[in-house]
């Protein structure tokens, strides 16, 4: 889908400037793999663009402003990969997209020279929102050889039909210009070239969990059945598929009766693994420890808390306490925090000394332990709402 600056409520100005294309190559010590330079079709080796930034930081994979210069006016494209951890503007904008559509979102930026293009037509495994900050570029899409690849699904295993496909007529043929979006489907094949002027864009790319995603986390789980570690027959020739059919075909229905028999138990299991998989894929939103400690001598009873936007927890009751369970550690708490916990769990924000269950004095050392472990942050209004909102994992209204 194409969409027009002019059908669309703001350009992209805010998010990657050229200034600030060039503030992070000079000033920001961005090292690989976080940029990485192409020329037609073809990436460079490092030592093209990168170097050490001599003593103090003598670390040989960093920008070498200079190179980056030579190869640029020579016609390379500058990629810059992962600005969602390194450019703030894209940093929040990344953060509101995974709130937004639930799935796990990165933004790359490419920075083409006058008349050039980076890489041949190929398709990508993830979906594509392409945003026109600056310049322009002229874009050919194609329909699919090969639909809704999967990330182990390269391109590069079908070049000889993209490039059959490349002959053909495109789908959408047009320039792209300062804020236009273009939005590309995986598997999807598309080219780019900078016209009269230096190009730049950012792709933000969206990795969707599919049903394939639900059937491996299926999988991971049969692993705690002993039926399912069971050994197959000795004897057999595993080079031979006509003996081995007969075996698979038991195997699939052993597998089939186990989770047949329990389905919703494992309905459940796969559902808590996807939520740890989408954990170990995105990041909540960062805290500032300075200031967070800072803050921890100051709550009161009226410090307005609420859930760190983004982290993903879960809470279980046991023995008389109250386990959190984080993505890299578990924090135990009193029985007695169990109402107050699953009301900031499930998206609330109010007054540490109003929260439910505890009385003021024990709500206020509640709130200054999740602010310590980087569970809760405090709200920049500091004013209770009269009518919490409820929040997603992201920690943005639904």
């Amino acid at each position: 889908m194409l969409s027009r600056a002019a059908d669309l409520p703001a350009d992209f100005d805010d998010l990657l400037s050229t200034d600030a294309v060039d503030e992070l190559i000079a000033q920001r010590g961005v090292r690989k793999p976080f940029i990485r330079m192409a020329k037609d079709g073809e990436l460079l080796a490092g030592e093209r663009y990168l170097s050490s930034a001599g003593f103090g930081a003598d670390m040989p994979d960093q920008i070498d402003s200079a190179k980056v210069l030579a190869e640029f006016a020579a016609g390379t494209t500058i990629v810059l990969q992962g600005l969602h951890r390194l450019w703030p503007p894209v940093i929040d904008f990344v953060a509101a997209m995974v709130a937004d559509l639930g799935h796990p979102v990165q933004a790359n930026a490419y920075i083409t020279p006058a008349s050039n293009r980076g890489f041949d037509p190929h398709y990508d495994v993830h979906d594509v929102f392409v945003l026109q900050t600056a310049g322009r570029k002229h874009w050919v899409v194609y329909e699919p050889v090969f639909v809704d690849p999967l990330p182990g699904q390269s391109w590069s295993t079908h070049r000889q039909a993209i490039e059959e496909r490349s002959r053909e007529e495109p789908v959408i043929d047009a320039v792209l210009e300062p804020g236009d979006a273009l939005y590309l489907p995986r598997g999807w094949i598309h080219a780019a070239q900078a016209l009269g002027e230096t190009s730049i864009h950012l792709t933000v790319g969206v990795s969707p969990v599919t049903v394939h995603d639900a059937v491996r986390a299926l999988i991971d789980e049969l692993a705690d059945s002993p039926q399912m570690r069971a050994s197959l027959p000795m004897g057999v020739d595993f080079a031979a598929s006509a003996q081995i059919r007969p075996i698979a075909e038991k195997a699939l229905a052993a597998a089939l009766d186990v989770v047949g028999s329990s389905s919703s138990d494992y309905a459940s299991a796969v559902a808590d693994r996807l939520t740890w998989r989408h954990a170990d894929r995105t990041r909540p939103v960062a805290v500032r420890p300075l200031s967070t400690v800072a803050q921890l001598s100051s709550i009161t009873s009226d410090t307005v808390v609420g859930w760190r936007g983004g982290l993903v927890g879960e809470l279980c009751e046991h023995d008389g306490v109250v386990d959190l369970r984080l993505r890299e550690k578990t924090i135990t708490f009193p029985e007695s925090c169990a109402r107050a916990l699953d009301w900031l769990h499930a998206g609330h924000r109010g007054a540490a000394g109003s929260l439910p269950g505890l009385d003021s004095a024990d709500g206020v050392v509640l709130a200054r332990r999740l602010l310590r472990e980087a569970v809760v942050v405090i709200s920049e209004s500091q004013r209770a709402p009269s009518d919490p909102a409820h929040v997603g994992e992201s920690g943005r209204p639904e």
